[in-house]
């Protein structure tokens, strides 16, 4: 129960912010549950909005990982929309991961990392020729990021499809100072914004078939700072597929 209302706060919130426009989308961030090292997780996500997202992470050792992170993102033109919007982003990060609880179901990571990205959002309007751009945004941006990802293994595994699967589901919090490098609109220098967003961020894995998973998630963020562009706004929703293999817990099996 605790869980499902955790879940409906956020669908709600994600819903309201995501009517507001932001010239920052946040990507998903990497959950890979590391348990010892050697192991490597890849994942790819996506949307119907043109969120394209993907991650991979390796475990150098007992409880250090580095990781990387890309997205790209085109809205793009269907002869109706008001507004377009591009970005792309890539990062990299490093951390630490331990297993916690009395049965070792869960997974406490720690990372911390920088990236850097590049946005365009265009404002149009309809004429007599077709939708005509009013204003071009573009923002070329840097972000350092700090992230904390709890996550849990169900006990009991789920059947489905006459087969038992494991389920794991888990939080991933971010928070990610975004600065401006370079700004222009309508090809014109304008005055640079620095936000700082606290990214909250929740998923849910299936297993599909030894080191396949399928995953959906949920998240959207907020800035502390009062900006006029680089704002929150822009929730995340994504249907994924991640691959976990090498190490020695997965050799055993578990």
């Amino acid at each position: 129960m605790y869980i499902r209302f955790i879940y409906f706060i956020v669908f709600s919130l994600a819903l309201f912010f995501a009517s507001c426009s932001s010239i920052y989308m946040p990507n998903v961030p990497a959950t890979p549950m590391f348990q010892g090292k050697g192991e490597v997780h890849a994942a790819a996500h996506a949307n119907v909005k043109g969120n394209l997202s993907g991650s991979v992470g390796v475990a150098v050792g007992n409880h250090v990982a580095v990781i990387a992170n890309g997205s790209y993102i085109d809205q793009g033109d269907n002869n109706n929309r008001n507004e377009l919007f591009k970005q792309h982003l890539i990062e990299g990060g490093i951390g630490y991961f331990t297993r916690i609880g009395k049965e070792k179901r869960q997974v406490l990571e720690l990372y911390a990392g920088y990236g850097i990205g590049s946005s365009t959002e265009i404002d149009r309007r309809a004429s007599t020729t077709g939708m005509m751009p009013v204003e071009t945004r573009v923002a070329d941006f840097d972000k350092i990021f700090v992230q904390v990802n709890y996550s849990s293994t169900r006990k009991r595994k789920l059947n489905l499809f006459g087969k038992p699967r494991a389920l794991n589901y888990g939080t991933a919090i971010r928070a990610s100072r975004v600065a401006m490098q370079e700004f222009t609109i309508n090809g014109l220098n304008s005055p640079m914004e620095e936000a700082l967003f606290i990214e909250p961020l929740f998923y849910t894995r299936m297993e599909l078939n030894r080191g396949f998973q399928i995953q959906y998630t949920n998240g959207f963020n907020f800035n502390v700072v009062d900006n006029t562009y680089l704002k929150a706004g822009n929730a995340v929703f994504t249907l994924g597929l991640t691959y976990h293999f090498g190490g020695k817990n997965n050799k055993k099996g578990k």
